[in-house]
């Protein structure tokens, strides 16, 4: 099997297909029966035949999964640390905000997944696989936190979340 060098692009697929996870087409109907208190997996189920009881799932659904990503190291300057950031908000569009130092940076956006695992994964790869298009200083990931949409909402409601993702850009600590 022949190996792709590390960050290359598989052929046939774009850098975009790396870095997200699209939505299944049952994604608002399903956001919508788990909102209503409804089973959000029902009418997904396709039956194999007449009258038999084993169903299986066409696809998983997918979920929105808040990502706050957290990376660090050798001091860089300022104005190289905020175009980098900004080319990864305009890479990854749906980056909402970055916030950065000389030697750090937090970004927070929202992904698109099945599961935390994939969301993490996705999240997990988005630094690597975007330094040298974004011209990203060599920094190492040393804080990831992935949370659903609804523990999202509900720490803020809660006030002890973290603070809403606005202004949405790319801003100085």
């Amino acid at each position: 099997m022949r190996r792709a060098r590390p960050g290359a692009v598989p052929r046939g697929t774009t850098e975009r297909a790396l870095t997200s996870v699209e939505a299944g087409a049952d994604f608002d109907d399903a956001a919508r029966r788990s909102a209503a208190g409804e089973d959000p997996t029902a009418g997904t189920d396709t039956r194999r035949g007449p009258g038999t009881a084993d169903r299986t799932p066409e696809r998983p659904l997918s979920r929105l999964w808040h990502i706050t990503l957290c990376v660090s190291g050798r001091a860089a300057p300022l104005a190289d640390v905020r175009r980098a950031l900004e080319q990864l908000a305009h890479d990854h569009p749906f980056l909402l905000t970055s916030r950065y130092a000389t030697d750090h940076a937090e970004i927070r956006y929202w992904e698109e997944a099945r599961d935390l695992h994939d969301a993490a994964a996705v999240a997990l790869r988005l630094w690597g696989e975007h330094r040298q298009s974004a011209q990203l200083p060599p920094w190492e990931i040393v804080g990831l936190e992935v949370i659903d949409r609804e523990t999202y909402h509900q720490r803020i409601a809660e006030g002890y979340g973290p603070p809403p993702a606005a202004p949405v850009g790319v801003h100085p600590y």
